[in-house]
C-alpha cells in the first residue's frame, strides 16, 4: 500500500488503508483519513487535515504556505472533507493566519495545474477546470463551475452553480446561477447546471425574470433589489438577493446580449 521510496514523517496520521505511490512526501502535522490515494511525487505538508477518499495525482502539492508576503511561518492550516480528486500538480495552499483556514468541502474537482489560494473557501461539488487560478481570500460556493484558465481575484465571491466561461476573469462577485464571461461580465443564467441540479421549470422561469429585473432593468441597483424583494419569492430567487446585497465588491455586469441558453429556456419552458 505505501511505495518504498515515499518519504512520510513518522508523527504524520496516515490511515492504514492509504495508498501511497512513488516518491511521496507527507510531512509532519499531515492527518489523512481513510481510503485515500496519493500518487507519484504528491507532497502533503503543513497542519493539513484530509478525510477520506480523496485522490492526489501525480505532482500535486498541498497545503504549502501562501504566497503572501506577510505571512511569518505561523502554524496556520488547511482542512480538506471527503470524495475530492485533484489532478496533476494542483496546488492548495494554506491560510496566512493562524485563527482562519483554507477549506476544501467534499466532492469536488480540481484539474490539472489549477490553484487554490490561502485563506479561499470552497464548497462541496465544486469544479476548478485545468489552469484555473484562485487567489487568497476567495470564496466558491457549493456546485459553482470555474472553467478552464479563468482568474478570480482575491476576496471575489463565485455563487452557488455559477459558472466561469474559459478563459473568464473576474474581480468583482459572481452571483448565484449566472454565467460569466470575458472580464467581469455576466450573459444570463446557467440554464444547464440548474436543470442538472434538479431545478423545476418555474423556479428557472422565474430566476430569468429576476435575472433580467436586476441586471437589465433601469434605474439604482438598491431600487431594483427593494423592489425584487416584492416581486420574487422562491428560496433559489431569494438566495440571489441576498447575494447581490450583501455584496461589498460590486458584482459582475451584464453584456447586453442574450445567452443562447435563454432562448432554449424560453422554447423548453
Amino acid at each position: 500500500m505505501i511505495h518504498p521510496s515515499a518519504v512520510i514523517h513518522p508523527k504524520a496520521q496516515v490511515d492504514p488503508s492509504v495508498r501511497i505511490g512513488p516518491y511521496a512526501v507527507i510531512d509532519e502535522h499531515v492527518i489523512l483519513g481513510p481510503d485515500c490515494i496519493v500518487g507519484p511525487h504528491v507532497h502533503l505538508t503543513g497542519h493539513t487535515v484530509i478525510g477520506a477518499h480523496n485522490r492526489f495525482h501525480t505532482g500535486c502539492v498541498i497545503g504549502d504556505a501562501p504566497q503572501d508576503l506577510k505571512y511569518r511561518d505561523e502554524p496556520t492550516r488547511l482542512r480538506i472533507g471527503d470524495d475530492n480528486v485533484f489532478r496533476e500538480h494542483c496546488t492548495v495552499h494554506r491560510s496566512n493566519k493562524p485563527n482562519e483556514d483554507t477549506v476544501i468541502g467534499s466532492h469536488g474537482f480540481f484539474m490539472q495545474h489549477a490553484h487554490v489560494g490561502h485563506n479561499s473557501l470552497v464548497g462541496n461539488h465544486a469544479i476548478v477546470a485545468g489552469g484555473a487560478l484562485l487567489a487568497g481570500h476567495v470564496t466558491v460556493e457549493d456546485r459553482a463551475f470555474i472553467s478552464g484558465n479563468c482568474l478570480v481575484h482575491q476576496f471575489v465571491r463565485v455563487g452557488t452553480l455559477a459558472m466561469m466561461q474559459g478563459g473568464a476573469a473576474i474581480s468583482k462577485d459572481l452571483p448565484p446561477f449566472l454565467i460569466a464571461r470575458g472580464y467581469n461580465a455576466v450573459c444570463g443564467l446557467n440554464v444547464v447546471g440548474l436543470r442538472r441540479a434538479g431545478f423545476s421549470a418555474p423556479d428557472r422561469i422565474e430566476l430569468k425574470r429576476l435575472y433580467h429585473h436586476l441586471f437589465r432593468s433601469p434605474g439604482m441597483l438598491r431600487e431594483r433589489l427593494e423592489s425584487a424583494r416584492a416581486l420574487f419569492g422562491t428560496e433559489p430567487s431569494l438566495r440571489l438577493i441576498e447575494f447581490v446585497a450583501a455584496s461589498r465588491r460590486g458584482l459582475c455586469r451584464d453584456t447586453g446580449g442574450r445567452h443562447p441558453e435563454e432562448s432554449e429556456e424560453a422554447e423548453s419552458d
